[in-house]
């Protein structure tokens, strides 16, 4: 890409109306080294980490060839979670902003398949979703592919780590040969390159993200002397009390324990993982973005695609057994040009592991002692807000500003006071300082949103 601004792109006018209105004005490392070719419509296999820009590259190389006036699905984003599925679905919407009459659709499960089925009665331009459903509605022929020209594999070793293999190549079978494909993933094991290469041809390689975590995350690894990991962690957030941590687990049930037993020291963590039911994890994710939960305690897999913005520090319980796995979870935190702070705790097993990790970084690390208990004992650590569920969202037809305005109505609270606000199809969530959490509550249960009365439940 010439000069380091969009406008030396050849995009169509739209594009460049929608990039230059977002305030876009120069390109990630990820779009500079992808969007070139991805625009000359080349197969394209990219390492890039989230929050890299690497689903804007793809949006805008599957935007600029769309045909507005074919309705017919011309591209698809397979995702390995739903959140991700929504995250690119909002991104490609705010690009295709200046682009009329694009239909882009969210296939996911956890969804009713009856609405889903509705809204295909018109083919979609766009289709965004995870493997699973996809594949459900291409056996019930309700979404047909033979019109695809790009298909797009977003957080590719996820779909893999998560079973999703087979139901990718199904999917892939149904395409036409004549697509342009995607791969993009965080890490680069050798499934990777064995699905680059059944599905791809002259396939131009980038990696943007090398191993280097970079100067704005302070690493530190803890040696676990004669301790469990339980009260190491304790240990850990006593002795930091950050503001919002993410902490990673190996198992489902570790990360259910750990979550518990904060909660035992009157801590707020919420666990996340998959055995929880979709409704679990979106009431999960949304209370800890919303910075009503302190603690988020998560398996790889299920914090997969979870955009957290501003997180103070990332806790690994255990080191990874792959060391990209570990560089992926520590650039968590650090991000957008905020500093960070990842910690880990290696017991003596594990020295092989912190070992691959040096290598990967090209540094040496130095094992400390964990920090003494002092400021762990009886310390609080409480969110700054506090997240209300109300039994309406969009197919009530609420949106935020009908909180918002429910919210405020009274001149009691401002909208300062008022947090994220997030809906779903049947539900919504909104965030309130914690200060004013009992004059909100009693606004919402007393009054009336949009006309009507809904259920309103404090969320713990």
């Amino acid at each position: 890409m010439s000069a380091n601004v969009f406008s030396a792109l050849p995009l169509r006018p739209e594009l460049q109306t929608a990039i230059t209105t977002l305030g876009y004005r120069e390109p990630t490392p990820v779009q500079a080294q992808t969007l070139p070719d991805l625009l000359q419509g080349r197969d394209l296999l990219a390492q890039a980490q989230t929050g890299s820009g690497k689903t804007a590259a793809f949006a805008i190389g599957l935007l600029n060839r769309l045909d507005a006036l074919a309705y017919a699905t011309q591209a698809l984003v397979l995702c390995p979670t739903r959140e991700l599925a929504d995250q690119v679905t909002a991104e490609i919407r705010r690009l295709a902003s200046a682009i009329p009459n694009i239909k882009i659709l969210t296939l996911c499960g956890g969804k009713p398949m009856g609405a889903q089925l509705a809204s295909l009665q018109r083919d979609p331009h766009i289709v965004v979703g995870t493997p699973g459903r996809i594949l459900k509605h291409l056996d019930k022929g309700s979404l047909q592919l033979g019109t695809l020209q790009t298909l797009v594999l977003d957080e590719a070793d996820r779909m893999l780590d998560m079973g999703f293999h087979d139901d990718i190549m199904a999917i892939i079978d149904q395409t036409s040969p004549q697509r342009q494909t995607l791969l993009f993933s965080a890490t680069y094991p050798a499934g990777i390159k064995a699905v680059s290469a059944a599905v791809q041809s002259n396939t131009v390689e980038v990696r943007v993200d090398g191993p280097d975590t970079g100067p704005e995350i302070e690493q530190v690894f803890y040696r676990l002397e004669g301790m469990d990991r339980a009260e190491a962690l304790y240990r850990v957030i006593g002795h930091y009390q950050p503001e919002s941590c993410l902490v990673f687990c190996s198992t489902r049930q570790q990360c259910q324990e750990l979550a518990e037993g904060l909660r035992q020291h009157d801590l707020h963590a919420l666990a996340l993982h998959g055995d929880l039911e979709q409704a679990e994890r979106d009431q999960v994710f949304t209370q800890f973005s919303s910075r009503c939960s302190t603690l988020l305690i998560a398996t790889d897999v299920a914090a997969r695609g979870l955009d957290i913005k501003e997180l103070a520090l990332v806790v690994n319980v255990e080191l990874s057994r792959d060391p990209e796995v570990h560089i992926h979870r520590i650039g968590r935190t650090g991000r957008a040009g905020c500093k960070g702070l990842a910690v880990s705790l290696v017991s003596a097993a594990e020295h092989g592991r912190l070992q691959a990790i040096t290598e990967l970084q090209g540094c040496e690390v130095e094992l400390q002692s964990l920090p003494d208990d002092q400021a762990a004992r009886g310390f609080k650590l409480y969110p700054p807000m506090v997240c209300f569920s109300i039994s309406g969202g969009r197919k009530q037809k609420l949106r935020a500003g009908d909180l918002l305005g429910a919210l405020t109505a009274t001149a009691e609270l401002s909208g300062t006071q008022i947090g994220k606000i997030t809906l779903f199809d049947n539900c919504a969530y909104v965030a309130v300082e914690q200060k004013v959490a009992r004059q909100a509550l009693a606004i919402l249960e007393s009054g009336k949103i949009k006309g009507r009365r809904f259920r309103v439940r404090r969320l713990r």
